[in-house]
């Protein structure tokens, strides 16, 4: 039995109500819908299965949606004397850039109904990043996001974006749920009119999530709440959310977290003995050297919160930033 198992047995997690489920844009072949060119899905159990237990998907394909069949003739980037074009690979006189573009423009409204987005990789429509960019002689020359994606993505550059592929590394994969979850809260904070007190409260509850990702970003939106009783809130939300989310994109390291977790404990140190200060920070520095997951020192410290209980800390979203049943923080 492993370390994180031992203590897990020891101290039982947080429970927060993760009422609402959470609606996310998707790629439709991911869900195993049968729209890819070639008449096939690229179903990810691990999306529909384990995300979707928190998560409702509102699935998207844009090829189809513009008229293409299935099956198809396979599209791709392609460099031209008008800018990026998405043409046929077997037939160049197939140029489907206005009609993806176009549909695009329709569907990207309707994503403040949406807490996040999860792209197909790879895809000249979809692909979030380095989807390849042929060039005159039919090699690839650049790399580029998707003509629909990337139209997304600049008219929602706060909204929580992500590849299925990048899903499967532990890093990006904690930091995108993070993100929805965080997006999510926000939306629901933003339903009903925004106050400078609610948003004072959202930001100290969201401080140290923020601290383990960018400390500068940190720094800079303290400084933006500080103002929240002497300018306008529409536009200091606006601006909020837009530095929150860029801090958001930057994945937190094992020495930020450490830091996070060091500066927490000092909030009940006083409540510590010798030996209990001393596990403590063994289990911090061994977080911080890769010998045990984050959850380990986090459910330690979620115990002496228990014991002792000091409200600011207790309400930290840091300590439980998403569900447990995810086990995002296990790795």
């Amino acid at each position: 039995m492993s370390a994180a198992e031992k203590l897990l047995l020891r101290f039982p997690h947080f429970r927060h109500p993760w009422r609402s489920r959470i609606r996310i844009g998707i790629s439709s072949c991911l869900l195993g819908q049968a729209v890819r060119f070639d008449g096939g899905h690229k179903h990810n159990g691990y999306i529909t299965e384990t995300l979707g237990q928190f998560f409702d998907f509102v699935p998207y394909c844009p090829e189809v949606a513009i008229g293409l069949g299935v099956p198809r003739q396979p599209i791709r980037l392609v460099k031209s004397a008008h800018g990026l074009r998405a043409r046929g690979a077997e037939d160049a006189s197939l140029d489907v850039t206005d009609k993806l573009v176009a549909y695009a423009g329709k569907v990207a409204p309707k994503l403040h109904e949406l807490s996040g987005y999860i792209l197909k990789k790879g895809s000249p429509s979809c692909g979030m990043e380095r989807v390849q960019v042929y060039g005159p002689q039919a090699r690839p020359v650049a790399t580029s996001p998707g003509l629909y994606a990337g139209t997304l993505m600049a008219q929602w550059p706060e909204l929580p974006f992500e590849e299925e592929g990048r899903l499967m590394d532990p890093v990006l994969r904690e930091n995108f749920v993070e993100r929805v979850f965080v997006y999510h809260r926000w939306q629901q904070l933003t339903a009903q009119r925004l106050t400078a007190r609610a948003l004072v409260e959202f930001h100290t509850r969201h401080k140290f999530i923020v601290l383990a990702h960018d400390e500068k970003r940190y720094r800079e939106i303290g400084r933006l709440v500080a103002t929240a009783g002497r300018r306008g809130l529409a536009g200091l939300g606006r601006r909020y959310i837009q530095l929150l989310m860029q801090a958001l994109k930057k994945p937190a390291t094992r020495t930020r977290h450490a830091n996070v977790l060091q500066h927490l404990s000092g909030f009940i140190k006083q409540h510590l003995d010798a030996a209990d200060k001393r596990e403590l920070l063994d289990l911090i520095d061994s977080y911080r050297r890769g010998r045990v997951p984050l959850v380990v020192p986090i459910t330690l410290l979620r115990h002496y919160l228990r014991r002792f209980p000091e409200p600011y800390v207790s309400a930290q979203y840091y300590l439980a930033p998403h569900p447990d049943e995810l086990m995002l923080r296990n790795q």
